[in-house]
């Protein structure tokens, strides 16, 4: 899969395109993808997928931008293995916010990806102050010569599948209802960096998964999966939060500690597999209660992979 950082000024080759945000890659992006990937095929030529970084929310309204459920490297993961064959990865910012419209369609649809066939979300919209709209697409398309499908909402239960969707069912702890929006289950992927080694001083020593900026979309204490660094499901016992008992005002972490293992796993890149939430993060007292509540964590964490397999 070939990787843009913009929309080159002139096409090298038509494409067959969608356009989004796709936080997550749910299974509302999924049959988005497999349409594309389908068109795309039948037409002999590229699967190509635009989006943005940052997050345009992010951009207009920083303090209120969501948590994100995947970063840019995992999304482009999942374009990957949904047959995607190029992401152009445009970099939202005062000038592409103020582009107009119409320019968007010549400048970058027409000129810069010599657009055969668009496919969009039924809710798409585009250009400065979201002016575009998929009529104004089809009219385009009718004069240079592409077309524009939109593609039908997902439902589970009766409900949306959104990230918005996704992201309350992490909030909520309902990480079956999660795994089941996203046709897998919810999971996070970092370098493992050096911490204040505390876990190994209470006697059970984690990997810290580097977080950067980021917000996860969950917190509490989990059972976990993890694969990497030559581990593959290996069972472990996971804290994502700010770890109240030890300070006020941490940034937030997420802390592994694997089951019955002990490997050097720094600079390593994990896959943590959120499989099932055990409690809510919690102050206590002192190092010594704390030590006691990881101890009952890890036994819990033993006690649910006994019984479930995944």
């Amino acid at each position: 899969m070939q990787v843009f950082r913009a929309i080159p000024p002139v096409a090298d080759r038509p494409v067959v395109l969608t356009i989004g945000n796709f936080d997550g890659v749910h299974l509302g992006h999924q049959a988005l993808l497999a349409d594309l990937t389908a068109r795309a095929a039948a037409d002999g030529v590229p699967a190509a997928v635009m989006t943005f970084e940052p997050h345009p929310r992010e951009f207009f309204a920083r303090e209120q931008r969501p948590t994100r459920l995947t970063s840019l490297r995992e999304k482009l993961e999942l374009f990957a293995g949904a047959g995607i064959e190029r992401v152009y990865v445009c970099r939202f910012n005062a000038g592409f916010a103020a582009l107009g419209a119409q320019a968007f369609i010549d400048d970058l649809l027409v000129r810069g990806l010599a657009l055969r066939h668009l496919i969009i979300g039924d809710d798409f919209r585009f250009g400065r102050g979201r002016e575009g709209d998929f009529e104004r697409l089809r009219t385009a398309g009718l004069l240079h010569g592409f077309s524009v499908a939109t593609m039908d909402t997902v439902e589970m239960d009766g409900d949306r599948v959104s990230s918005s969707a996704v992201r309350v069912s992490l909030e909520h702890g309902d990480l079956t209802r999660a795994a089941r929006m996203l046709g897998r289950p919810y999971a996070i992927s970092g370098r493992v960096e050096h911490g204040r080694k505390l876990g190994r001083t209470l006697g059970f020593p984690t990997a810290n998964i580097q977080l950067g900026n980021r917000s996860l979309p969950l917190a509490g204490i989990f059972a976990v999966s993890v694969s990497g660094g030559g581990l593959c499901d290996a069972p472990g016992a996971a804290s994502v939060g700010v770890r109240p008992t030890i300070a006020d005002g941490l940034k937030p972490t997420c802390e592994v500690h694997l089951l019955d293992r002990t490997v050097d796993l720094y600079e390593q890149r994990l896959s943590v597999r959120f499989c099932h939430k055990l409690r809510e993060e919690t102050r206590y007292d002192g190092l010594d209660a704390l030590r006691e509540a990881i101890a009952k964590d890890v036994a819990d964490t033993r006690h649910w992979f006994a019984e479930h397999t995944f």
